[in-house]
């Protein structure tokens, strides 16, 4: 077995950025306070809400209580994929029509680069890089699975953001001996999660806006006002923000909306020449077309991040240890990452993690308003969220503020969820289709054809309507 520094659910990202510049640390939340907004999670969904309330209206209070560090949870922790919604076009248009699918897809595609420049503009080394990204096929199989995407695009005219490579045109850019061909999107960037969580912050502070960490919420009251309980103190505000990603799921109201996934990544030691070798040295993003996907991309210094998505350690019905670290995903992680790359089997793994991500039926993040109108929440990233989030901290900050922006009439707002089963059937459920599906994608990996019953259960979500991957 490889021996891995137990990192307990701490990116690297993280303590990179910390070491790096640790900004000025927030205080935990000690006493009573009344503020105009209060928001929930101080990850990106909760700190892009603020910030875009604050361009909006720059005078509006906002306080932020997290029960970590800001980006503690999963925005500090993810592969640093920033995505657009262009990778969904059949799925988007066969549900939406094709006009809510470009203005989506647009709106996607703007936030991706409005974070490059928001970095750029705020003097934050994020290590943005918008150059695209694959989705490659890693198997036989795998080939062709974007065809659907492709058709779509021609319709709709937008054929521009694709662009299919065969095995030899993408061995050119990122050579794998797995690598059977790729679908190029010219929109996609990559960056470096940790800092972007604590330049925002660092931002935050600057414009007012008073942010409470070590402030775990203990009770949460959703009248007029809102009032959010931690162990120091209380906030009471006339609206309120619910931003927990998978810490959602544990609230009553979205336990069969959202179920809890892990996602871990191994982080090699810097091997520059190792990239040069194999041509990967711009900053695009890899990801391949399992349901257990596989996302990788590499950093300025010359490591791999390797990430494996769709894990799921234990029943999964709370947020447990295993989910900041299981050491049988971080090995099977690192076969795989040898696998894809046997050129790195020599180069240590530095630093390994792990963390739970909310999964929701439709694989599309929704915005929507509780109770009498002033508490609105986000979640459902299904781990795609880094994007995502700055345009649901717009679609948030509007309704807020009763802006009439085209932002309001995305299809993601108040989109209807698609409901997962109820225990005691979930939990066992999900498990069960989850080793399946994993099943089937190592069967696949290896060249094989899975079990007949393995494939019948590992398919059967997607019978059901959900849309948890290919």
């Amino acid at each position: 077995m490889t021996t891995v520094p137990p990192d307990a659910g701490r990116s690297w990202w993280l303590r990179e950025a910390l070491a790096d510049d640790p900004g000025e640390p927030a205080p935990p939340l000690r006493g009573d306070l009344t503020t105009d907004v209060v928001i929930l999670g101080g990850g990106y969904t909760g700190m892009w809400t603020a910030l875009h309330l604050k361009e909006l209206d720059p005078g509006i209070d906002v306080a932020i209580v997290e029960q970590d560090i800001v980006g503690g949870g999963a925005s500090g922790r993810n592969g640093g994929f920033v995505n657009s919604f262009w990778g969904d076009l059949e799925y988007l248009a066969y549900h939406f029509g094709d006009r809510a699918t470009i203005a989506l897809c647009e709106a996607g595609e703007e936030s991706v680069k409005a974070i490059g420049r928001f970095a750029s503009d705020q003097g934050i080394d994020a290590w943005y890089r918008a150059d695209g990204e694959y989705v490659v096929a890693a198997s036989e199989e795998q080939f062709g699975r974007w065809a659907d995407d492709l058709i779509t695009a021609d319709r709709l005219g937008v054929s521009q953001h694709f662009q299919v490579l065969s095995t030899d045109e993408l061995r050119e850019r990122v050579a794998s001996p797995v690598f059977r061909g790729a679908l190029f999107r010219t929109v996609g960037a990559t960056v470096h999660p940790g800092r972007l969580a604590l330049g925002m912050r660092r931002v935050l502070l600057e414009r007012g806006v008073r942010i409470f960490e070590d402030s775990p919420v203990t009770r949460f009251g959703t009248g007029d006002p809102a009032r959010a309980e931690t162990p120091g103190g209380t906030v009471q505000a006339g609206v309120a923000v619910v931003a927990l990603n998978a810490w959602a799921h544990h609230w009553k109201r979205f336990r069969r909306t959202v179920v809890v996934r892990g996602s871990y990544i191994v982080m090699t030691e810097p091997a520059p020449d190792r990239l040069k070798e194999i041509g990967w040295t711009d900053g695009s993003g890899v990801a391949d077309m399992r349901s257990a996907v596989h996302y990788v991309r590499t950093t300025p210094d010359g490591r791999i991040s390797f990430g494996l998505g769709g894990m799921q350690p234990n029943l999964a019905r709370r947020i447990g240890p295993r989910f900041a670290y299981d050491p049988r995903a971080i090995e099977i992680a690192i076969a795989d990452l040898h696998r894809m790359f046997p050129g790195f089997v020599d180069v240590p793994i530095e630093a390994a993690w792990g963390g739970p991500i909310d999964v929701s039926g439709h694989h599309l993040p929704t915005f929507g308003t509780l109770g009498k109108g002033n508490v609105h929440y986000g979640h459902g990233y299904t781990g795609n969220g880094v994007g995502p989030a700055h345009l649901g901290g717009r679609i948030m900050a509007n309704r807020i503020l009763g802006k009439a922006d085209p932002v309001l009439d995305l299809p993601l707002v108040d989109l209807e969820p698609l409901r997962f089963p109820p225990e005691p059937v979930r939990s066992p459920g999900a498990l069960v289709a989850n080793t399946a599906i994993r099943r089937k994608d190592e069967a696949e990996d290896d060249g094989e054809e899975p079990n007949p019953l393995i494939d019948f259960v590992a398919k059967l979500p997607r019978r059901l309507g959900y849309n948890l991957g290919p």
